[in-house]
């Protein structure tokens, strides 16, 4: 097993020497690499939309629910309207920030070295 790491540094060291391990990738997005870019993120654009308004629509369900929960002594129904109100928010909030968040952790993994 030693023989084997010690030719594998050998190798790396060589290599290394050489300059073949300095060679730097340096790949950014583009925009006109491909056809049909605008009308991905027109597409994109509109689920958005749609998952916002989703979102929406489930809020309002939920708060009926709740509310039917409460006033007909249903702590069931109740706790499960409660949910249905959080777990629309969140989506909410979640679609609305997804650019941001996406663009935030590509930043983070820009400055990885």
């Amino acid at each position: 097993m030693s023989a084997v790491l010690d030719t594998l540094t050998t190798t790396l060291t060589v290599a290394a020497a050489s300059g073949i391990v300095s060679a730097e990738i340096d790949v950014t997005p583009n925009d006109s690499g491909l056809p049909g870019i605008a009308a991905l993120r027109t597409i994109v654009g509109a689920v958005m939309t749609i998952g916002l308004i989703l979102s929406v629509l489930a809020l309002i369900i939920s708060a009926i629910v709740w509310g039917f929960g409460a006033n007909s002594s249903n702590p069931h129904l109740a706790s499960r309207g409660k949910i249905g109100v959080l777990v629309s928010c969140a989506a909410a909030i979640i679609a609305g920030a997804s650019v941001t968040l996406i663009n935030f952790f590509w930043n983070v993994g820009q400055t990885v070295s």
